[in-house]
């Protein structure tokens, strides 16, 4: 009894301490983003038709539609073009800023707003990638999906830097951004926009509150006892999200791949033949044709594809099995954008598998593309110097080094009578030479020259 006691006491300081999955919810806010602002860009040209007024769906039907099932979509509250036009610009520009992190508690709910929005004025556009991401967009705004990989964490580690040194770091920005979307909240409610199913205004105004109260106790409580309590919330729902994120991804494969075991093409190993051959899906129809002339590929395939699904849920519990379906499954993913033209169903699907992904993977991941940006940004570039010589810039923040051709420039005044190159190209100072600044002794400088 003692031994249960304390594990499940450790379990709740675990869930109640901190936000699990920093590095996993920040790939899901990056995929997410990622997909649904490259599915605004590419349908920017037909966006009217999709979602706007020129589209066969037009506003009086969607507004029935609306009438009956109580769906919330901001496009719903004007008819114009103008209207139209600006909502879809925000969805693109939440969508890259929540992509970057930046403000991501507020731009995650201004996302779900623009996701809803034109999801829900043409139920008929979407498939299984728009569910997902329909579902994802709300889950989001539960996570601290910023912890990590994000502008907020650079801003915050500046200004725990910043503290340190006894700087005061006040943001101005946030409280006006808080207040702008307050007065628009408050008045598209007395407008009564948002009459019909209360879920998303009533979770608007729970994150506006949250939000202020946050920042009222950061900024007037005397204690630190306040902002405790507000973190031990944050984390058991941000922990509750992760976990619902978890689960929904498990439903999805599970109902996927038990009903696939009811159909007989599945049955009998054909199933995956026949989306090959449709012209809907072929936008590659020789590989395709390559891929289905085997039919023991085909008989593979299709079995392969119900096993994953059905078995990955049962998996979670043994690490090494699990990253080997992951990893079936993601290649599965990038095979479906490729063959059958789906790209952003898949896309979908593997930002809601990256919730899986080990945290050393992650880390790892981060650290490559580290060291690429830092060698990308320490590539030298050769210019021509004012006596037409190759001068290469060092750049900023490492200190400069002295070549051996620098060497030979600096002393080249006197080199007649003060110094004499070897036959290697080293330069030999005599007494009488001038004395050239010694190179710096660090090995990263070295380097980078």
């Amino acid at each position: 009894m003692n031994r249960f006691a304390l594990s499940v006491s450790s379990g709740i300081a675990r869930v109640t301490e901190s936000a699990l999955g920093p590095y996993q919810t920040a790939v899901i806010r990056i995929g997410f983003s990622a997909t649904w602002l490259l599915f605004l860009l590419r349908e920017f040209p037909h966006r009217e038709e999709m979602y706007g007024p020129d589209g066969p769906w037009s506003w009086d039907l969607a507004q029935q539609l609306i009438s009956t099932n109580g769906s919330f979509t901001a496009l719903m509250w004007s008819d114009g073009r103008l209207w139209f036009e600006v909502l879809y610009a925000l969805a693109v520009l939440t969508s890259v800023l929540l992509l970057l992190g930046w403000r991501t508690r507020t731009m995650s709910v201004l996302f779900m707003v623009g996701v809803l929005s034109l999801q829900n004025r043409s139920i008929f556009m979407g498939d299984g990638g728009d569910n997902v991401l329909h579902l994802m967009g709300i889950y989001l705004v539960f996570t601290r999906c910023g912890q990590v990989w994000s502008l907020d964490a650079r801003r915050a580690r500046l200004s725990r830097a910043a503290r340190a040194l006894g700087e005061r770091v006040t943001d101005r920005l946030g409280p006006a951004l808080w207040s702008g979307l307050g007065l628009a909240l408050v008045a598209v409610t007395l407008a009564g926009r948002l009459d019909g199913d209360p879920t998303v205004p009533v979770l608007l105004w729970v994150v506006w509150v949250a939000l202020g109260l946050w920042w009222a106790v950061g900024r007037f409580a005397r204690s630190g006892e306040p902002r405790i309590l507000l973190d031990v919330v944050g984390n058991i729902v941000h922990n509750g999200a992760l976990l619902v994120i978890m689960a929904e991804a498990c439903l999805i494969y599970a109902t996927a791949g038990w009903y696939k075991i009811q159909g007989t093409r599945w049955q009998d190993g054909t199933a995956v033949y026949y989306p090959l051959h449709l012209d809907y899906f072929s936008p590659w129809p020789a590989l395709a044709d390559l891929l289905s002339a085997s039919g023991t590929m085909v008989l593979l395939v299709t079995y392969g594809t119900v096993a994953v699904q059905v078995a990955f849920p049962f998996t979670l519990f043994n690490r090494r099995v699990k990253n080997v379906l992951l990893t079936a499954m993601i290649i599965e993913h990038a095979a479906i954008a490729v063959i059958l033209g789906l790209p952003f169903f898949s896309l979908a699907m593997i930002a809601a598998d990256a919730v899986f992904l080990p945290t050393s993977f992650l880390r790892r991941l981060g650290g490559w593309a580290t060291r690429l940006r830092e060698r990308l940004q320490a590539v030298p570039s050769v210019t021509v110097g004012p006596a037409g010589r190759g001068r290469t810039e060092v750049p900023k923040g490492v200190p400069e080094q002295r070549t051996p051709v620098d060497v030979v420039n600096l002393v080249e005044p006197v080199a007649s009578e003060a110094s004499k190159t070897s036959e290697t190209g080293e330069v030999t100072k005599t007494p009488q030479a001038r004395k050239t600044p010694e190179a710096p002794k660090n090995p990263e400088a070295q380097e980078h020259s």
